[in-house]
């Protein structure tokens, strides 16, 4: 059986209902979308996170066409060009959001009407499938990477990654140890649920025990997914995820990046936009200001390993990624 949040967001014909992940699992609720206005805020407001807004986005843009049948083909193709514009920006540091727009628009040729639903919802039903096929090939050539038996340490929520890396490492006598990952605590709430769903030895640790866990010996690798991973291989990821890698070069531990591919679009760091949220997300009082950057970059040399659903790659050969298939 599938955990929960392996299917959190669902194109129900006439809108997209996104699991609440800001109160899961306290509660199981859906919030119901029916346009794609109400998605592009959904994912501002962090009501999905991961790779949740990238099938949110698929559906958002079967509900733009939707809103587009009135017009002709141009200016449908126009109001579908905004409605996508308006998705990549709600969240820039992560490119699920643009790849997941242009797999809604691949099937796109000139069509308006219902012709043009038809399109998009195409475009997106592939897109759905060839996210969850290469996930699932990310997750077999990181289970090959772990022991047969060991501690693996997470951080933040890998989604659908974790998901299938567990599924892929049956067999094996993993145990994981999430941090709690402030403020939204995705590791706590949305990690640590997952794997305790999927039958997995599961330990929670505060942000702060980091590098103490790493200091014991007894943890065999750092595993994390990566919202994006630079052509000359710096990790993009959730905020902590550096003083983890950093830790983790400290005491001689592995770290491995999950992502299905380097972006060719982002040579290096400086061409990823790094989202800072409200402050008040992190701490909101009178007279005490909050900081939030909601992600952070590891150098190449905190990487050992950034593995991808064409197999495990050197930080520093992540060109060979793309020759392979040239």
């Amino acid at each position: 059986m599938s955990p929960v949040l392996a299917d959190s967001v669902r194109f129900t014909g006439d809108g997209v209902d996104i699991l609440d992940r800001r109160v899961f699992p306290a509660e199981r609720s859906w919030v119901r979308c029916a346009s794609v206005e109400d998605v592009a805020k959904a994912i501002e407001d962090m009501v999905t996170q991961s790779s949740g807004p990238y099938f949110a986005a698929l559906w958002g843009m079967v509900l733009a066409a939707r809103e587009a049948t009135s017009l002709g083909a141009v200016p449908a193709r126009a109001y579908l060009a905004r409605a996508g514009e308006r998705l990549v920006a709600t969240r820039r540091t992560n490119n699920h959001l643009r790849k997941a727009v242009a797999a809604a628009l691949s099937e796109v040729d000139g069509q308006a009407g219902e012709a043009l639903v038809a399109a998009v919802l195409a475009g997106a039903r592939a897109g759905e499938l060839r996210y969850r096929s290469r996930s699932a090939a990310l997750g077999r050539h990181t289970a090959e990477l772990l022991p047969d038996k060991g501690t693996v340490l997470t951080h933040c929520w890998a989604d659908l990654y974790l998901v299938e890396l567990v599924r892929a490492a049956e067999g094996k006598d993993l145990a994981f140890v999430c941090t709690e990952t402030r403020p939204y605590l995705q590791g706590a709430r949305l990690t640590a649920e997952t794997l305790a769903e999927m039958g997995v030895d599961t330990t929670v640790i505060t942000d702060g025990m980091g590098a103490a866990v790493l200091s014991g010996g007894s943890v065999d690798a750092l595993v994390t997914a990566a919202d994006r991973v630079t052509m000359d291989g710096h990790v993009v990821n959730k905020i902590g995820t550096l003083g983890l890698a950093v830790a983790a070069h400290a005491f001689g531990v592995p770290f491995h990046a999950m992502v299905q591919a380097p972006d060719r679009l982002a040579a290096t760091a400086d061409d990823v936009p790094i989202e800072y949220r409200d402050g008040a997300e992190v701490l909101d009082r009178p007279g005490i200001r909050g900081l939030y950057p909601a992600f952070d970059i590891t150098p190449p040399r905190f990487v050992t390993t950034v593995v991808t659903d064409r197999g495990p790659f050197a930080p520093n050969d992540l060109a060979t990624y793309y020759r392979e298939v040239s």
